[in-house]
């Protein structure tokens, strides 16, 4: 499959720069593919701002923004402003950093909530408004936000409906000692990210993205994913259990990863292999929950092994 030779070829590229997160990387370019957006949350110096612009500079035509998030940033900052014309007398729209093909937010959880709240209409149906007016964010529109879990002072934790707009939340983690060796190599003399060349169109991203949706996903297999979800509500240790929208992620997602493995249909491996990523972040557990030592990672684990497979 054409789309499938183009999706690898993007993968490698990225990987070439990224060393020792082939897993990862794969997972968030199937966000990318299936219209949704991704948050990273690993160590500072693991390489999250890295990924970001190693995609963004694969792909020619496409445009990248990043947004560093501060306790004093404002919603305009991002979404943007009305600026008199002193010619005209006419107050004039400058568009924001949201208005890209790619946005990096930096660090998301150093700005209010009241500024996170300004990437949830974008995020979840790809349009702005502003002072009455609706602008349409087209084509390719995907946001990657980053996180320190260590970091706890100045900082403000992303509230439910936004955690929700992540399809999935990815870690990277520390390589190991050889790809770390070979990672300085790569930057002896200068940052792999500043020569490299674009691989795929922005067009051919989109090709991809419309092939992964031809994927067949069968009847038992939407069952399959609705039951690992619904199999949240049922858990007296979660108290914010995931929504439909986890199910519709989950269905896309790996969709997009069978594209890459050149199937023509969605296997269980598939979803298994995609679930936690997609499910965990959005589930909110009880307090008595977290203080003894639960977590909704293994939780929606236990779920995928507990869960019958159609057969």
């Amino acid at each position: 499959m054409r789309e499938t030779e183009l999706a690898i070829r993007l993968e490698q590229a990225v990987c070439g720069v990224v060393r020792g997160q082939e897993a990862t990387v794969r997972k968030v370019l199937a966000c990318m593919f299936a219209g949704g957006h991704v948050l990273l949350e690993d160590y500072p110096g693991t390489g999250k701002t890295t990924l970001a612009k190693a995609i963004s500079k694969s792909i020619g035509g496409a445009e990248f923004k990043r947004v560093q998030f501060t306790p004093d940033l404002l919603p305009s900052d991002i979404l943007g402003v009305s600026v008199l014309d002193p010619r005209t007398q006419e107050f004039r729209f400058h568009k924001g950093p949201i208005f890209t093909d790619i946005l990096l937010a930096d660090e998301i959880n150093r700005a209010s909530p009241r500024t996170q709240s300004a990437l949830l209409e974008a995020m979840g149906e790809r349009q702005v408004s502003v002072e009455g007016m609706r602008y349409d964010l087209d084509g390719l529109f995907f946001v990657i936000a980053t996180q320190n879990p260590v970091e706890f002072r100045g900082t403000y934790p992303l509230p439910e409906a936004q955690m929700d707009r992540f399809s999935m939340q990815c870690q990277l983690g520390y390589v190991s000692a050889e790809n770390e060796t070979k990672i300085l190599m790569d930057q002896a003399e200068s940052h792999p990210v500043k020569s490299m060349e674009p691989v795929l169109s922005r067009e051919e991203i989109i090709d991809i993205a419309a092939a992964a949706r031809r994927i067949r996903f069968s009847e038992e297999l939407r069952y399959y994913a609705v039951a690992l979800v619904a199999a949240t509500r049922n858990i007296p240790e979660i108290q914010l259990a995931a929504s439909p929208r986890a199910s519709l992620a989950l269905m896309k997602i790996s969709q997009v990863v069978s594209l890459f493995e050149a199937r023509e249909f969605v296997v269980p491996e598939v979803i298994q292999s995609v679930a936690v990523d997609v499910i965990a972040h959005r589930l909110v557990l009880a307090p008595e929950s977290k203080y003894s030592g639960q977590d909704a990672r293994q939780i929606v684990a236990e779920l995928v092994q507990n869960t019958p497979v159609p057969v």
